[in-house]
This record gives C-alpha cells, structure tokens and sequence, in this order.
C-alpha cells in the first residue's frame, strides 16, 4: 500500500514536472529568439543538450547496446522533420507569433499523428478519434484565419500547422527506426543529430553573419538556458520515465495541458491579449486531443504488425 503511494505521488510529480516545464518552454523560446536568431538558438540548444545527455545515458544500461552507423541514421532522419523542420519552426514564429497561439497551433500534432496513422499505416481509427479530427482541424483553421489577434492569419501561423505535421511525421518514422534499446540514448542522438543540421541551416539563412555574442540579451541566455536545463534534460527524462511508470493515456494528458499552461504565462508575464478567437479556437483544439488521446485504441489489420499505443515524443 506505501509502495504503491510513493510510485503514485513520483508519477503525479512527474506529470506536474512535463505539464508545466513542457508548456513554459514556449516562453523560454519568446525569450532566447529576442536577441538570439531562432536557428542558431535551436542548433545551440540541442548540441549543448544531447551532448549532456549522451555523455550521462550512454555510460548507463547495457554497455553492449553501442549506438551503431544504422542507429546514426535513424537519428538523423527523426531529427530533420522533428528537429530542424518541426522545432526550429516555433522559434521562427515565435518572433512575430504570440506564445499562446504558437501552442495551441503545435497542439494539434496528435490530429496529424492520428490522421497519417490512417493513410499510411491503415490504423482503424475509433469514432471518438474521427470526431476528434473534425472539430481539432476546425479550430486550428479559426486559429489560422485572417484576421485573428496574436499573429493568427500571419504566415507564421501557416508555417506552424505545417511544422506541426512534420513533427507527426518524424514522430510515426521514430516507431519503426532502428534505435538503441536505451530510450535516452536514442534521444540524446536525436538532439546531436539535429544540432549541425539546425548549424547548416542558420549559416544558410545568414545568422552566423548577424549574431553579435556581446549584443545578447540576459534574458536571451536566460532563455537557453533554461530550455536546455529545463525543457530538454528535466521535462525529457521525467517524460521518458512516465512512458514506463504511468498509463498511455495519462503521460498523453500532457498534450493538451501544456498549451493551457503556455496561454496562461503568455497572458500573465508577457502581456499577449487573451481573445475570443484564442479562447474558442484553442478549446476547440483541446478537446479534440482529449478526444483522440483518452479514445480506446482499435486493433489493427491483420496484416500489419500490432504497435503498442505511443505518445508522441516532445522536444519543445
């Protein structure tokens, strides 16, 4: 009965741990991009973070289970759509795009998750998940609108739903790839992968050109610091633990809690005007993960290979 309190109180400590340092991660990237061009903060970020990562995970488990060229190249094909495209993107928008409204447009990646598992994977999908489709995309097009306060029907609004269907994607590879058994291991390779592509990126758009190190803000470092602190090492390993320890379905419940925590520090340290249109469409998009993340999962075909249910994996 104790044992199982004290597993009971470490999961909901947990929870608490993704659910607010997941969904303030959007406020850590408002801060960094102020003074920090947005791909090179990516780039600095993961580097720093999957070098930390790796340096402590890859020591521990199973020494036989090495990280091999096949395992390389897993990580490099999750962490381009994931990574480069699906990350970066919201430090990109993230310099014209409220905080809140870049949230619960990223929120919608379990909508595409859902709807790809379908088209290429032939997931029979429950009746609540259809639903849950039909209503989450109708709020993310009120959200993308013309018209809209805090950056909605700005092209970064448009750059964020087709990021967020570049994370689903990378997100439906990583199920198959050929990975280390070790879940933080694979991570940490992930990051490394993503850094000197996110590197080639930023020298491309030219912001090794305009960075000035003594023209950075505090609160810029202060920033990446904390998501690499923070969002990257903390949130990432109490998730990894959760996916373990916990119910599907519960760790899934960070989907839709996250956007509401990023909201509510965007309006309360930061000034970003809370509209209708934020307000209806971002309910809107929450319901219709609870929908698909809470629905019952339906055996699949025959002819595929039964996959146990995931939670997509977060790096914000």
């Amino acid at each position: 009965m104790a044992r199982t309190q004290v597993a009971s109180g470490r999961v909901w400590l947990a929870l608490a741990a993704v659910y607010v340092v997941w969904g303030s991660t959007y406020l850590g990237i408002d801060l960094a991009v102020r003074t920090i061009p947005p791909f090179l903060m990516a780039a600095a970020r993961f580097l720093v973070a999957g070098g930390l990562l790796y340096a402590w995970a890859v020591r521990r488990g199973e020494r036989a289970d090495r990280p091999t060229a096949r395992h390389w190249l897993s990580a490099f094909l999750i962490a381009a759509p994931m990574l480069v495209v699906g990350n970066a993107a919201v430090g990109w928008a993230e310099q014209t795009l409220d905080t809140g409204t870049a949230s619960l447009i990223i929120a919608s990646v379990p909508l595409w998750m859902a709807l790809l598992d379908r088209a290429f994977y032939r997931q029979r999908l429950a009746r609540a998940v259809v639903l849950g489709l039909f209503v989450g995309f109708a709020g993310v097009g009120l959200l993308v609108a013309p018209g809209g306060g805090g950056g909605a029907g700005s092209r970064a609004a448009f750059v964020l739903v087709f990021s967020s269907l570049a994370w689903a994607i990378g997100s439906l590879y990583s199920r198959h790839a050929q990975l280390p058994r070790r879940p933080l291991v694979g991570s940490a390779m992930q990051m490394l992968a993503g850094g000197p592509m996110l590197t080639v990126v930023a020298a491309a758009s030219g912001e090794l050109g305009r960075v000035h190190p003594q023209a950075i803000s505090l609160e810029s470092w202060l920033g990446l610091a904390y998501l690499v602190a923070a969002g990257s090492l903390l949130g990432f390993t109490a998730y990894m633990w959760l996916l373990r320890a916990a119910p599907t379905a519960l760790v899934g419940t960070y989907a839709y809690v996250n956007p509401v925590v990023a909201v509510l520090l965007g309006t309360l340290l930061l000034g970003e005007p809370l509209t209708w249109r934020t307000l209806v469409g971002g309910g809107i998009i929450v319901a219709a993960v609870a929908l698909i993340v809470r629905a019952p999962t339906p055996e699949v075909q025959p002819a595929l290979e039964p996959r146990p249910a995931a939670v997509p994996v977060r790096a914000r």
